[in-house]
Order: structure tokens, then sequence, then C-alpha cells
């Protein structure tokens, strides 16, 4: 079983610290929830694990399975295991859905260890037609451009849609529920449920509890100022859902949130 690793981390932006000592570890098969207030650094930590340039480790280490990914770029990161579903997915007008994830599946396969060859194109589309119906999707889907005219949901899908291809060890779902009305978390949700298990630990980063109503977590983690300050259970975040976070600052003071 692999395990990912977040050790002290403190991580600073143009100098500005926003993680400020954050310690986690996510093993596959656990299904863990980050909350917080906005600015709090959850989606800084998203970026930093995928490996942004952008996000400067000062201090601390990313481990998967005792080795440190700190100097691996994002694409190495990828095929170490880890998988992030952006909270604003872009838009690549003249790349279709299928011809993008059957490229990200061979650069995976090339550097396996022993290398593979490249998935054939029927074989591509038996696994893309599989991922499909687990996850109750139209086969022209993959036919469109990746992202481009997508509603919000179809946007979420298509992110939920390359996990299931790629099968990570470890999905990062950056605020999957933002933006989305109360049907299409369901959907989104139903499909992260079908492919979460014991291959793969799941991170679900969100402000609100709802999408916790359909991805059950084992462990909740509330993040302010830049530092995960409480976890716990499913309760823990349906305490967030009725009190707020005033509590939070009341407990640990009124710091500016990074």
């Amino acid at each position: 079983m692999s395990e990912l690793v977040i050790n002290n981390l403190h991580v600073s932006i143009d100098d500005k610290p926003i993680i400020k000592g954050l310690n986690l570890i996510i093993r596959q098969g656990e299904v863990h929830a980050i909350m917080g207030p906005n600015g709090t650094g959850k989606s800084t930590l998203a970026y930093t694990i995928m490996g942004h340039p952008g996000y400067e480790v000062t201090e601390g280490d990313i481990l998967i399975d005792g080795k440190s990914i700190l100097e691996k770029e994002a694409d190495e990161r990828s095929r170490e295991g880890i998988f992030l579903a952006f909270q604003y997915p872009i838009s690549i007008p003249g790349v279709t859905v299928a011809n993008f994830l059957r490229t990200a599946v061979n650069a995976h396969r090339r550097h396996a260890k022993p290398p593979q060859e490249d998935i054939s194109i029927l074989e591509f589309r038996k696994l893309l037609k599989s991922k499909m119906d687990l996850l109750e999707m139209d086969y022209s889907f993959g036919g469109r451009y990746l992202n481009e005219g997508f509603s919000g949901g179809e946007k979420k899908r298509t992110e939920v849609l390359q996990m299931a291809v790629l099968e990570p060890a470890f999905a990062i779902l950056d605020e999957t529920d933002s933006g989305l009305d109360i049907d299409a978390i369901r959907i989104v949700s139903d499909g992260v449920n079908a492919l979460k298990g014991p291959k793969t630990g799941v991170m679900v980063i969100t402000h609100y509890q709802r999408i916790l109503n359909y991805i059950q977590p084992e462990f909740v983690h509330i993040m302010y100022n830049g530092r995960i300050v409480e976890s716990g259970e499913k309760d823990l975040a349906l305490r967030l859902e009725e009190q707020g976070y005033d509590w939070i600052r009341e407990k640990f003071g009124q710091e500016e949130i990074a």
C-alpha cells in the first residue's frame, strides 16, 4: 500500500508564506476531506503537491513511499501516481477528449518499469468505453474538444473521466463542487465513488459539507492560516456546516488568513 506523506510543509508565493508547517499522510484506499475558509491555503496545497512551478517549497518535504518528489516536474509526479482535478479546468480547442486521454495513457506507459508499448487505438477505445460506461457517460463525449463549450458539470465529469482512465494512486479533487448545482454535484460524486477503492487514495478539497454527503470521507481536516489545525471524522464536517468557521477563529486566534 502506497502512502503520500506531507512533512512540515512550508510554501510561499512571491515570497509571501501561504502554507506554514503542514503535516498529512494519505494512504491508498483512504478518503480525506480538506476544509477551511477562503484563502487559507487549500488550493496552494493541491498545486504544490502536483508540482506547480509558481509555488516555492521553503521547508519540509513531500514523499511517496519514503522518496521525496520535490525535485520532480508535474508530469513526473503524474507518472508517480498523483492526479489533480482542477477547480477551473481549461479548454483546449482542437484536441478531442479521446486524443488527450490516449496521449496521457501513452506517456505513462512509456515511463513504466519496464516501459510498455503505446496502447493501440482498438485497445484504447475499449478502455475508454469501459470507463465511460462506469461513469454513465455518452460515447460521443470522447469526440468533443477538451472542455470547449462544456458546462461546469461536464468539465468536472471530464476530470473524473481522466482520473478513471489514468487510475492514480492519489487523486486530489480541488473544489470539484465549485459552481455546480446539486444535481451536477451528485453526478460527479457518483463518478468519484465508482472509482475510489483500495488502489486510490482521495483528497477532497472543499468549503462546504454538501459534497461530503455523497463522497464519504474517513478523515476530515480543517486548514486555517496555512496549517491543519483540527482533524477528525465526518462529524467534524457536520459541525462546520452547523457553526461555520467562527469557532476555529476563536480557538486559534484572529490571525490574518494567508
